[in-house]
């Protein structure tokens, strides 16, 4: 036996088959055509079902699943969804792409024109496969790509001698090559020529969507840009501006050095956390109760007092949360004043009871005092400031040049929209941040180990065999009951899959929040990045690799040695492609059709929102009960790729057919139901003008690379020499062109080219300035980037913030919402800058 069979040889049987004949199953033989079948059922009733749930629901809770049509002023130009059964859908289809823009800006826009363009290539990757690849396997191997139609292995035949014949041999007498094997030369130049062309085509339009939107609008954003590693002799604002204008690159309108606010931050941080206790004792004490209605809101009403009173309306930082006449009547309420403990003494080990409204009344003016007084300070400057420069082009210049001949100073970057900063990060020194950075990764290294020795004894748990050893009752009830066997080894590996993928990116987000990033923006492109990581090399890659997970240890004691050999890697990597076509079968069967119709409910909102709605006591509280639900680009694009990916990857095996088929309906519903939510149901606030779309191109050659590494394998793992030396231009030009893509096209998804920028209009170029009365202009949709809500204390405010300024510095001391006050603060009220911010006057 040649090196070459025995190394075939050791990995198939490595991939879990033994002496026993076959009877062990391992994942790439867990389902047969009765198991497809039972799968595709299961999934439709549940996606059906899920379906029918949300046309007979979105009526009817309209506070949920059209929130954002009836909060956002950004989507009142969509159109009015009927209340009918199915009549929502063809209203939602003629939804133009420039509506989208307009409603929901550039990065909804790019992440529907991902799902489109994956449309169009799965569809063309169809038609090959169902008029071509599909004949050609038949013709040659008799296969249908149909787990369970294609099973020809004869009684006592196991894996290893199954593998043989679709070598090319007959038992083990060699011939010659087929001639079919050619389709695994042609078709990944076909795919992967019409996948980088239709890419071109969508990023080409893509970027002239960009650049109009962008450079026909002139937005506080968009004329500012962010400085860091500012030198110590420029730490005011008049030298950072001198020396911006001394490049003679345009004017500058303001300057806004970041300072160490952290004292004035927790400080604001701490009022919100009072204010709110105080609001649920005013609560506790007048008695409110939940009135029933039928319109979807939640409106709270008061019981009646004893004796009459006034409300609130004085907005006054110095003012009382209640009169002298309103504290006279406060006895006359039906509920007594809560109490609350204080606890005093060595240890904190003694308390005594207090009135708890007295208490927060008394800590709030102490806390409002404090502020003021803490916004007259003068805190030390940081490294980091904000320049809004008097005209685009300036700014753009600014971001794409080098201003500084040290290094290490004076760092030109785009500036995230000025409520979407996160300002605890302006004032953490560059060499904290980048030991967060590191931390971080190394943290992100060490879950990407732990995640994949994770996944084994899940896949083991799932064998039959491994149940005999420790739950044999189990084991036994499963072989006499087939339908549930099936179940179990079908269902429950993708289920658990599924899971996976839902659980662990919660994780990452909350990792990715700790890195430092200056933007929320920022974060959530981190995200994206850390999310497909892990479904790629984690719930992907290892898998492919290693064939099963359950015969990962045979595996490895079988190819211990021979890894060294790149070649045995190829013929392993191309067995479990092979082996694990069902599975992904099954996976997209479960995403497609099972589990994408259930972000249509909403269902982690649905779950939670009466826990809140229990929870709730105070109007603040049941304003926040009808915010729309927040939108993630970064949990939603990692797992779309993946999935194109697969498609690609499987693209000329003999399932291809099938497994383009589901990924076409999985984009199909996809598509439909984000543009639902993106539109009408959910909120999306990090604005980054499409900066995914280079992350997704980047991604999708990583795997056309790995489709024509795998395409290699095959023929290598067929014996085939010549054939697979003909792919290898085919991966260096790959190669070689995402290189050149970063460099020639991600420039123009980054910055705005100054021949985009419309002079015509003010702020467009330095001879027509802004005049001096005026801080923002309006974009040209209804999406104002530059007057998205801010946060205080993780939570969102109702308030709008325009200018580069830390919020803890302007943001008004409103008193609490109490019963009968007007509980919304209007978004054009003028605040005094603090004397860290000159005397200009700032619009919140």
């Amino acid at each position: 036996m040649s090196l070459t069979q025995s190394a075939v040889t050791s990995i198939l049987t490595g991939l879990g088959d033994k002496s026993d004949g076959g009877a062990r199953r391992g994942w790439g033989d867990q389902i047969d055509g009765r198991d497809l079948y039972t799968q595709f059922i299961i999934s439709f009733a549940l996606g059906l079902g899920a379906f029918l749930s949300f046309c007979v629901l979105r009526p009817k809770w309209a506070e949920l699943y059209a929130a954002r049509r009836q909060q956002r002023s950004s989507a009142s130009r969509l159109p009015e969804l009927p209340d009918s059964f199915f009549g929502w859908i063809p209203v939602l289809y003629r939804i133009t792409d420039e509506e989208v823009l307009q409603s929901a800006g550039l990065d909804a826009y790019v992440f529907l024109s991902f799902f489109k363009y994956s449309i169009r290539l799965l569809l063309s990757v169809f038609v090959f496969a169902v008029g071509i690849i599909l004949p050609v396997h038949y013709r040659y191997t008799g296969r249908y790509g149909v787990p369970g139609w294609d099973d020809d292995t004869t009684p006592g035949e196991n894996k290893t001698m199954r593998a043989i014949k679709l070598l090319g041999r007959k038992d083990t007498d060699p011939v010659t090559d087929p001639p079919y094997l050619w389709i695994y030369v042609v078709f990944p130049y076909i795919f992967s020529g019409l996948a980088i062309y239709m890419l071109l085509q969508e990023t080409n339009r893509i970027i002239h969507t960009r650049q109009t939107y962008l450079g026909n609008q002139t937005s506080t954003t968009d004329r500012t840009v962010r400085l860091s590693g500012i030198p110590s002799e420029l730490k005011t604002e008049d030298e950072i501006k001198d020396f911006v204008e001394g490049l003679r690159v345009g004017k500058v309108e303001t300057v806004t050095l970041c300072r160490k606010w952290f004292e004035l931050d927790a400080l604001v941080d701490e009022r919100m956390q009072v204010i709110r206790s105080l609001e649920r004792a005013w609560t506790k004490h007048i008695g409110y109760k939940r009135p029933r209605s039928d319109d979807n809101t939640l409106p709270l009403t008061r019981q009646p007092p004893h004796s009459s009173s006034r409300s609130i309306d004085s907005d006054d930082e110095n003012a009382q949360l209640l009169s002298e006449g309103e504290r006279a009547h406060v006895s006359g309420y039906s509920n007594p004043r809560p109490k609350t403990r204080i606890w005093y003494g060595p240890l904190k080990l003694r308390f005594r009871s207090i009135d708890a409204i007295d208490y927060y009344e008394e800590k709030l003016r102490k806390i409002d005092d404090h502020i003021i007084a803490a916004r007259e300070k003068e805190y030390p400057p940081t490294e980091i400031a904000f320049v809004t420069m008097e005209s685009i082009a300036a700014s753009q210049m600014l971001v794409q040049a080098i201003l500084d001949p040290h290094p290490m100073q004076m760092f030109a970057r785009l500036a995230p929209a000025p409520a979407d900063v996160v300002w605890k990060n302006t004032y953490v020194s560059r060499s904290r941040r980048m030991m967060q950075s590191w931390f971080i990764t190394i943290i992100i290294g060490f879950l990407t180990i732990f995640w994949s020795v994770l996944l084994v004894p899940i896949a083991s748990l799932l064998e039959l065999e491994t149940l005999h050893k420790i739950l044999p009752p189990l084991a036994d009830a499963l072989a006499e009951h087939p339908l549930v066997q099936s179940l179990v080894q079908t269902g429950l590996p993708t289920l658990a899959f599924s899971l996976l993928t839902v659980a662990v990116p919660y994780v990452y987000e909350w990792l990715s929040s700790k890195q430092g990033m200056m933007s929320r923006g920022d974060v959530e492109l981190s995200i994206i990045s850390k999310n497909f990581f892990f479904t790629f090399f984690n719930l992907f890659l290892i898998f492919t690799v290693f064939g099963t997970a359950s015969g990962f240890y045979g595996l490895w004691e079988n190819l211990r040695d021979a890894f060294k050999d790149a070649k045995t890697v190829a013929l392993a990597l191309a067995t479990s492609l092979e082996g694990l076509a069902p599975f992904y079968i099954n996976l997209l069967v479960l995403q497609g059709l099972g589990l994408f119709p259930f972000r249509l409910l909403e269902f982690g909102s649905v779950a939670l929102y009466p826990l809140r709605f229990l929870g709730a006591r105070t109007p603040r509280e049941f304003a926040e009960l009808s915010t729309p639900p927040k939108f993630s680009y970064g949990f939603s694009i990692p797992q779309t790729i993946l999935i194109l990916i697969i498609c690609i990857v499987y693209s000329v095996f003999p399932s291809s057919w099938l497994i383009c088929f589901f990924g076409l309906v999985y984009f199909t519903i996809g598509k439909l139901i984000y543009k639902y939510q993106l539109l009408y149901a959910m909120d999306h606030q990090q604005h980054s003008t499409g900066r995914a779309w280079p992350m997704i191109c980047n991604r999708v050659y990583v795997g056309l690379v790995l489709f024509q590494l795998a395409m290699i394998g095959v023929l290598a793992l067929r014996r085939s020499i010549t054939r697979p030396l003909l792919l290898v231009p085919l991966l260096g030009f790959t190669v070689w062109f995402s290189y050149w893509f970063a460099r020639t096209y991600e420039p123009l998804m980054k910055f705005i080219a100054l021949k985009s920028i419309n002079r015509d209009q003010p702020g467009g170029d330095d001879t027509l300035s802004p005049s001096p009365a005026s801080t923002t202009f309006s974009p040209p949709s209804g999406l104002d980037r530059d007057a998205l809500p801010i946060r205080i204390g993780g939570r969102e405010l109702e308030l709008r913030l325009r200018k580069y300024v830390n919020p803890s510095l302007l943001v008004p001391l409103h008193d609490a919402w109490l019963p009968g006050r007007n509980s919304s603060h209007g978004n054009g009220a003028t605040f005094h800058e603090t004397n860290n911010n000159t005397s200009n006057h700032v619009s919140v």
